[in-house]
């Protein structure tokens, strides 16, 4: 099956508004009228910035998608400090990441509020990226493949073939994130192969062949290639090389 490419940017808590505004300007002037022909773009700004990105493009005309960083479950109430998936919707998301390693090493996110977000975003009709990914320690005990394959079954508990079939997944090894350290191609397509064959078990093959399994560990213009070659890395999710329009958009044509 043919899965289209997916290059989503994570500016992660970068860009006041006025900067996200000339970036999301550079990003667009490089747009192409084929491209979304070829590949899925995303921009993932701050939430303040989310609504001044979406403008421009618009404005520009130009068929890029915004998503979100995180997203907490509930549709309204006294949750000071979260942002509702109709929110998100309101302001023209229709991505959203959900369990990135930051959050849940920084913030304690759990696999089952993870799994509460993916829901709440799937019956809402935002598609979440859904991040999963080991460290280093993991890593050096060789239990790799359990321990992310364990994250994708408990991200998606719960949920038919027919909820996740626009859901993403993205692979990044802990490790490898901004460190400058990445995953070789072999060891992102052994897990990113692993992940598939864990949504199959879950959902049956044609689901599990029809989602895009994204690498997100320090991806950039030199290693872009021999990791998009590989037939189960879909795209990527970036963070720091989606900070420069230059570099963003030399990992979005690679995947044409």
């Amino acid at each position: 099956m043919s899965r289209k490419p997916l290059m989503a940017g994570n500016w992660k808590m970068n860009n006041n508004i006025a900067e996200a505004v000339v970036l999301a300007q550079e990003i667009s002037n490089q747009y192409e009228k084929d491209w979304p022909d070829k590949v899925d773009v995303v921009l993932c700004p701050p939430f303040v910035d989310i609504k001044p990105v979406r403008t421009v493009l618009e404005f520009d005309k130009t068929n890029y998608f915004v998503g979100a960083q995180d997203v907490f479950w509930e549709e309204k109430g006294a949750y000071t400090g979260e942002i509702s998936v109709p929110m998100l919707k309101d302001c023209g998301c229709t991505f959203c990441i959900v369990g990135h390693s930051e959050r849940r090493g920084l913030f304690g996110e759990t696999n089952e509020e993870v799994n509460k977000k993916i829901k709440a975003l799937l019956a809402g009709g935002i598609q979440p990226i859904v991040c999963v990914g080991e460290s280093l320690s993991v890593r050096d005990e060789g239990t790799t493949d359990e321990f992310v394959c364990a994250q994708v079954r408990a991200a998606f508990a719960g949920l038919s073939a027919q909820e996740v079939k626009e859901a993403v997944v993205a692979y990044e090894p802990i490790w490898a994130i901004g460190t400058g350290r990445t995953a070789t191609p072999e060891q992102a397509e052994e897990v990113c192969a692993a992940i598939r064959a864990t949504l199959a078990e879950m959902f049956g093959e044609d689901t599990a062949e029809g989602m895009r399994i994204l690498y997100g560990g320090s991806m950039n213009v030199g290693n872009v290639a021999g990791l998009i070659e590989q037939p189960n890395i879909d795209g990527g999710l970036v963070g720091g090389a989606s900070l420069n329009a230059a570099s963003f958009t030399a990992l979005i044509e690679a995947c044409m």
